[in-house]
Formats: structure tokens, sequence, C-alpha cells
């Protein structure tokens, strides 16, 4: 006869033993992969890592999850409810781990660990999904796409930002992005000696820009236009018969990301036709979908970051950033907090950052967050009203067929 579980502070506490056991390894870890700075689906060692760890601790571990080299799943249990903790572990080129994913997957996996032996008690299937380049080539959007969160009810992950920042997630959310690159194409001629024959691509590229950054007056103050000249020519005594120009565009809501990126497009139109030059735009990456925080599961964390003296007061929203955790919460109910880090008054995406998510004080709250993980799935599970809940949004993704979607 099944019986419902039931969380108890007794499981409460073994789940901080659990965590306080394993985090030695669970810190060795996070300090590897922020030593090792490896960018978007070339995580081998970095993914290697947490995926030799959790298979350390009693998980099965499929290598190569849905053809990415870089991701895999760690699975445990087989119980109705299934729960996935997302483990980041990309770098920014250059500036290395600037927006603290280290402290994403040792999160993630330090839960993963001290929820282990606990699988069966609390009736999950748990998975731990190592979801490979978030900043740059939307890992997790295409793993939701080939079918690695199929039978999922319940997602989770943390992710660090600057002090002073609640963690109380309720009511957060990150931008839709969509990053795209703009072609222009025109026709190359001697700068000196015969100027007039040739169609300048670069001249395209400097009004796009013009264009745009008069653009930005007009937009919501919450929409974002980023981009730059990744070419436009090579000698000075060249006319430069291609340029090209990366952009992206942000909004909280598809809508408006959409009206936003018809805007931006007109700008590129506009300059290719004032040139003379051709233009070609296409999308380099998935896009990603605006982020849902699941209230209720919110509310399980939010207790816990409680027992932690945290502050947990209600957010007026964060405003700004994106993730490809968006892609998973539109269609899995799903949580991601945000993490204080103390002492942090940089901005993400910067060296000064890096330095600071390789600090005793952001792997202390790396272990809290571990915790606090742990605590809401067991809270979320042992819920019965939630608990079943979240056994009915289990995702299952439509196909197309002959005889229509199934």
């Amino acid at each position: 006869m099944y019986m419902e579980p039931t969380e108890t502070p007794a499981l409460r506490t073994a789940l901080a033993e659990g965590v306080k056991q394993w985090k030695p390894r669970a810190l060795a870890m996070a300090q590897h992969i922020h030593a090792l700075k490896e960018v978007s689906f070339e995580e081998i060692h970095s993914a290697g890592a947490a995926a030799d760890l959790l298979a350390e601790g009693g998980f099965e571990v499929e290598r190569g999850t849905r053809g990415l080299p870089t991701a895999f799943t760690a699975s445990a249990g087989n119980g109705e409810l299934t729960v996935a903790l997302c483990v980041e572990y990309d770098a920014l080129p250059d500036i290395g781990h600037a927006c603290g994913h280290n402290l994403i997957a040792g999160a993630s996996v330090a839960a993963a660990l001290a929820l282990r032996p606990f699988v069966d008690e609390l009736g999950i299937t748990l998975k731990a999904i190592g979801t490979p380049a978030e900043e740059h080539g939307g890992g997790k959007a295409l793993l939701l796409e080939r079918g690695a969160f199929d039978g999922v009810g319940l997602a989770l992950m943390v992710h660090p930002v600057q002090d002073g920042v609640t963690y109380n997630p309720a009511g957060t959310s990150a931008q839709a992005v969509g990053r795209y690159r703009a072609t222009f194409t025109g026709k190359a001629a001697h700068a000196a000696a015969a100027p007039h024959q040739g169609v300048n691509a670069a001249d395209a590229a400097v009004l796009s820009q013009v264009a745009v950054g008069l653009l930005r007056q007009q937009i919501p103050g919450d929409h974002r236009i980023a981009m730059y000249v990744a070419e436009a020519g090579h000698v000075t005594n060249i006319i430069p018969e291609r340029a090209v120009v990366e952009f992206e565009c942000r909004a909280f809501t598809l809508k408006e990301y959409e009206a936003l990126l018809e805007r931006v497009r007109r700008c590129f139109e506009g300059a290719a036709l004032a040139t003379g030059t051709t233009l070609a735009i296409e999308d380099t990456e998935p896009l990603y979908e605006p982020l849902i925080q699941d209230d209720a599961v919110a509310a399980h964390w939010t207790e816990a970051m409680d027992v932690f003296g945290k502050d947990t007061s209600p957010s007026a929203g964060i405003s700004g950033g994106s993730t490809d955790m968006g892609n998973i919460s539109q269609v899995i109910p799903s949580l991601h907090p945000w993490l204080s880090i103390p002492g942090a008054d940089v901005p993400i995406h910067s060296h000064a950052f890096a330095a600071l998510a390789d600090s005793p004080e952001a792997y202390a709250v790396m272990f809290e967050a571990a915790t606090a993980l742990a605590w809401t799935v067991a809270a979320a599970a042992t819920t019965p009203t939630e608990r079943a809940r979240l056994i009915g949004a289990a995702y299952r993704r439509q196909t197309v067929t002959q005889e229509g979607t199934s």
C-alpha cells in the first residue's frame, strides 16, 4: 500500500548532514571548475568532474545526454515525482566564471548527493542534469527539445548575484533574449584609385549602430539592445565588401521581445538601403524565453533561507539578464532563486565578480543554497496537494505525426 511521504525535522537534519558530509568533495569540485574556465560546449573537464562526483555518490550517470558531449544525466530512484536539479558549469570567454556557474554546479551537486539516500522515502526520481552552454548556445533549450526533461515535474537551480539582493524569488523573472548575426555585402574596390566603384559594407555597419543608438531613446526602460562589429574590413586600401554585426535583443515578455526585434531589424534594413548593400540576418543561438518562478515552490525555498537568516523580503523583480532556464520554466514548474554573495558590490560578468565567485564567502552561501535546495525538494515532495500538482505537470513533449499533434 502506497504511503504519502512525510517531511520531518529529522529528515531536514539528515539532509543538512548529507550536504555537510559531501562538503569537502563538492567544494573541491566547484573550485576546480572555477579554475578550468571552460566556455560553452567546451566544458569537457567541468562536466566530467560533476558527473564523476555524482557517480561516486551512487547515481547512475549517462554522459553525452541527447547528443551534447558536455551534457550528462545522473539518476537515482524511481518515484512517481521526477525532480531535476540543473547543473551549470560554463564560463565566459576571457574573464572566466564571472557569472558564478561554479557555484551553481556546487549547489546542485551537493543537494543531489544529500538527497540521494532519501529518494525512496520521498517517492521521487531524482535527476541531476548537466546543462552546458548557458552563457551562449542555450544548452537547456536544446536538451528540452531533445527530450532530456521528459517526465520532469519540478526543475530547480540557483544563481549567484551581487550583495544586497533578496533571497525571495517569488515574482522575479529574467528577460527573453535572441542573438543574431547581420551580414552586409557590398563590393570591393581600391580605396584610392576607384573608391566610387565600391559599395562600402562597413558604412552599413556604422549606420546600423547609429540607427539602433537613436532607437534606444524610444524603447521601454526594461528593454535591452546590445551589439558589436565582428568584421568590417581588413586593410585601409580596400573598400570593405563585407561587414558583420552581432546583436541581441531582450524584453520581459515574448510579445515585447518580438516587437523590439522588428524595430531593430528595420534599423539594419535602413542601413542596407542607404548604402546599397545587401543584408542577411540569421539567428546564432536558440531563443531564451522569459523566466517563470513557481511561487508555491518558492515559498519552501524562502522558508529554508529564513533558517539561515537571509533577507527574504518581497522582491521588486530582477531588472535584467536572461537564462535558458526560462525555456524550462515555460513548460515545467521551476525555481531559479538568486544567491546574494556577501561583499559582492561589483557587477556580474566582470573580472572582479569572477574573483569573488571563488571566495570563502561565496562557497559558504553555496552550501547554504545546497541545503535549502534539498529541503525545498523534500517539502514539495511531501506536501500532498503540491506533490499531486507537480506529478500532473510532468513535461510531455508534443510530437507532430501524420495524424496530428500528440
